[in-house]
């Protein structure tokens, strides 16, 4: 292992085991690397890397802490990884979505409270076929949003919103070509929210997973043509 490796295994490990807690600032640069037995080089180079992905926050003249850890911070280096996608990597990033957002959809079912089954039905009530481009992808956007959040796991959330923000284009792109694509999304959409009040994990799960395969099927047939 990397001497710089270690070192960050080293910080990680204290986090793990509470040594360091979330907001917490780190033993001074000398101290740390003494303690830890490597060198101050090291342990910087450790701490740049740790600040990148969000677990460290390196405050000048005053000292390093440890984040909060919040899932959206500590996924921020997957969005990066998602930013670098081409078209051609946009079929594989729905089938991700299909895969996690289907077990989101059922766990919604099982564990949403009813003021959240309540906003979802509020957001599906709200439009209708008449909405703009640019308002159904607002709604699109705010439905599996929702729908993520009653889940229950704030990583899947997060990571859901990662990769669902990457989607976005290929959904108006969508709409403005695809007969029928409002009409459709907002029924499904119906659909999906009608089986998660019911709290049919089962139908809702099926439900979601043939609703983001029907825009991956579509946008396979885009981009071939």
């Amino acid at each position: 292992m990397a001497v710089t490796d270690e070192a960050i295994e080293k910080i990680k490990a204290m986090i793990v085991a509470g040594e360091l807690a979330p907001g917490d600032r780190l033993p001074p640069e000398k101290e740390l690397s003494e303690r830890l037995g490597l060198s101050r080089s090291s342990m910087r180079e450790a701490v740049k890397a740790l600040e990148v992905i969000r677990v460290l926050d390196v405050r000048r003249g005053d000292g390093t802490y440890v984040t909060s850890l919040e899932p959206h911070l500590l996924l921020e280096a997957i969005s990066f990884v998602v930013d670098m996608h081409d078209d051609d990597s946009m079929l594989e990033i729905f089938a991700v979505r299909r895969m996690l957002e289907s077990q989101a959809t059922g766990l919604a079912a099982t564990l949403g409270t009813d003021e959240q089954l309540s906003e979802l039905q509020d957001e599906v009530d709200r439009v209708d076929a008449s909405v703009s481009i640019d308002e159904l992808v607002d709604h699109d956007i705010r439905f599996h949003r929702e729908i993520a959040a009653m889940s229950g796991n704030a990583y899947l959330a997060s990571l859901i919103e990662h990769l669902s923000s990457q989607t976005v284009r290929a959904r108006a792109w969508r709409g403005l070509t695809e007969s029928g694509a409002v009409e459709r999304t907002l029924s499904e959409h119906r659909a999906i929210a009608e089986a998660v009040a019911q709290r049919d994990a089962g139908l809702a799960t099926s439900l979601a997973t043939a609703h983001i395969a029907g825009v991956e099927r579509w946008l396979r047939q885009a981009t071939a043509t």
